[in-house]
């Protein structure tokens, strides 16, 4: 089985990082002394091994999980699927970012896929990756780390470190230079350049990394635990399927759902700004690219397929947990807005979520609401660390896993995106001020500086409600009842209880303040939740402030 080798600067699997030298003795006494017993691992039993499948824009709302009917079978039908599983920041690299450190965009300070942004930044690599949830692993519990695919949107830029710089906390590093391609790409190897070319054998990435998977799996150490986190391009574009899924789904349409080619009524001015009905070449296009998103997802079907075999094959499966979601979701049309991500609304912030392992009772469906910032929490309970010694803004998904009654949970979750626009006119949208972006051809634009929102996401058994602000001149409001109108298309802010508006609006401020613990205390519909309207003079301004500002890096 072929496997790249490692680079002679790559770090040694028996030398985790951080740690001061000491006898293998006492190493051994401090890794279980600190990673055994918040997750129930008997004494002298085998620590689990966990393996996290990441892909790219993969929606859940538009049929995202479709065409993988071995993924769902092999993971969701034999685990748990959770139904209400979100992001919060509706882009690549804010949302990447949460999933490693366990925590909001206004506390990682990732927050655009630039460097400028905080995307693989220097800035990132200094404060952030020491404290990630796999240098914990490494550092203090002793795993096996893996990592093969996109990592940041900005990593191997030469401002950056370039594709020398390998993150703290990685034993095993196979990174993908920048954003997600299927041929011509380059890889950091350990640290070391190789460049790959256009040849479907031996270049296809999404194959690429399901052999360096294989080969890791029949190479590395049996005597630590491992963790894999493998992060396919698929279905992110150019939506280059493998040669054999090429022609497939040939008679599949983007969906024709009831929010698809209308005009977004009392939403925020960028989404009242797209044309409507769209033009029939940019249906076209929305058709041909969500035909080709799912063509590419085939082959991390047969990924994970490859994957499970082979745990199964070396006598692992059973021992291993497998998560498999998306950081972020999608749309094709839906408010005549043609293709991308970045809203507010479920078809981008909605993800799919999948998990088997020890303990797991097959084919059960959580409705629980959980966020990509509970994976790092998760996966240090699993391995026995405990998560409340971090700063992670999660909650473990453990309890829930195992299915512990009588379980506490959360009942809102924050989402916030602040907007990219341009400093001049989009040459394909001169009829627009400067300040936008990401713009089509028909002059229908995704994205603007003010397209800067935050929004609370709430869900108990009284309501199922979405409460978003934006910065804007207008402080537009947009508020949605998800139990009425699941597609999002009234926005009731002008109607909706002022007492409960209010109420949402604190909340929605304390939640963009948060930090760790405060992350998780009760909402609005919980029991245990205080509301003293005298707080929202006195906290006002000062909350407001911080919510909007572009946080020093």
């Amino acid at each position: 089985m072929w496997l790249l080798p490692l680079a002679p600067t790559g770090p040694r699997r028996d030398n985790p990082r951080h740690l001061p030298s000491c006898s293998p003795a006492l190493l051994l006494l401090l890794l279980l002394g600190s990673c055994l017993g918040v997750s129930g691992v008997a004494a002298g039993s085998r620590r689990p091994n966990v393996v996290l499948l990441l892909t790219d824009d993969q929606d859940e709302v538009l049929g995202g999980m479709t065409p993988l009917k071995k993924t769902k079978a092999l993971i969701g039908e034999m685990g748990m699927t959770f139904s209400s599983a979100y992001v919060p920041s509706a882009l690549c690299c804010p949302s990447r970012a949460s999933i490693l450190t366990g925590k909001y965009p206004h506390n990682h300070h990732v927050v655009n896929n630039t460097l400028e942004g905080n995307c693989s930044s220097k800035s990132w690599q200094k404060i952030q990756e020491p404290n990630t949830f796999p240098a914990i692993l490494r550092s203090v519990c002793g795993y096996q780390t893996f990592f093969a695919g996109k990592y940041l949107n900005e990593y191997g830029a030469p401002d950056a470190g370039g594709l020398e710089h390998v993150p703290l906390g990685w034993s095993y590093w196979y990174a993908l230079e920048k954003n997600s391609k299927y041929y011509n790409y380059t890889l950091s190897i350990n640290g070391k350049a190789r460049k790959h070319g256009e040849n479907y054998s031996v270049d296809y990435l999404t194959d690429v990394l399901a052999n360096i998977s294989l080969g890791f799996l029949d190479y590395k150490s049996n005597s630590e635990p491992f963790f894999m986190m493998i992060s396919t391009p698929a279905p992110h574009s150019p939506w280059t399927a493998a040669p054999q899924y090429q022609k497939t789904f040939q008679n599949v349409f983007a969906p024709r759902n009831k929010n698809f080619n209308i005009h977004g009524t009392n939403k925020h001015w960028l989404i009242r700004q797209a044309k409507t009905p769209m033009t029939n070449s940019s249906i076209q296009f929305l058709d041909s690219a969500f035909r080709k998103r799912w063509q590419t997802l085939l082959s991390v079907d047969d990924l994970v397929e490859k994957l499970v075999k082979r745990l199964e094959f070396n006598g692992e499966l059973n021992n291993t947990y497998i998560f498999y979601t998306s950081d972020n979701g999608y749309h094709t049309g839906q408010f005549s807005l043609p293709i991308d991500k970045r809203q507010l609304y479920e078809f981008d912030i909605k993800v799919p979520l999948l998990v088997r392992g020890p303990g797991i009772k097959p084919n059960q469906t959580s409705k629980m609401l959980v966020a990509n910032i509970d994976l790092g929490p998760t996966i240090l309970d699993i391995a026995g660390y405990n998560p409340n010694k971090t700063q992670m803004d999660g909650m473990s998904l453990l309890p829930i896993l195992r299915g512990t009654s009588n379980l506490t949970w959360r009942s809102d979750v924050l989402v916030e995106y602040q907007g990219e626009g341009r400093n001049v006119t989009d040459p394909t949208c001169p009829s627009l001020s400067p300040g936008v972006s990401q713009c089509f051809p028909d002059c229908v634009c995704e994205d603007a500086y003010n397209n800067t929102y935050a929004c609370v996401r709430t869900m108990s058994t009284q309501w199922n409600l979405q409460y978003c602000e934006f910065d804007d001149q207008e402080v537009f409001v947009e508020v949605y009842n998800l139990t009425a109108d699941p597609d999002q298309i009234t926005n009731i802010a002008k109607s909706i209880d002022p007492e409960l508006l209010g109420k949402m609006n604190y909340r929605l401020m304390m939640l963009q303040s948060c930090s760790g613990p405060t992350c998780r205390t009760p909402g609005v519909f919980d029991p245990g939740y205080r509301f003293d309207p005298r707080l929202m003079f006195n906290n006002h301004a000062s909350v407001r402030t911080r919510r909007f500002s572009k946080h020093p890096l």
